[in-house]
């Protein structure tokens, strides 16, 4: 399967405005990550 299969097909929406990031000076916009691998991790304290 290649890689490029799925480009372009669905773009991701881009982060909300109002969010507090983790190690990082600004906050992040799709356009800052494209091209790159990106891990998120979500947590929950429950």
């Amino acid at each position: 399967m290649s890689p490029r299969m799925y480009q372009g097909k669905n773009d991701a929406p881009d982060f909300p405005t109002h969010l507090d990031w983790l190690n990082t000076d600004k906050s992040l916009t799709m356009q800052d990550l494209r091209g790159r691998i990106v891990l998120l991790d979500f947590w929950t304290y429950c």
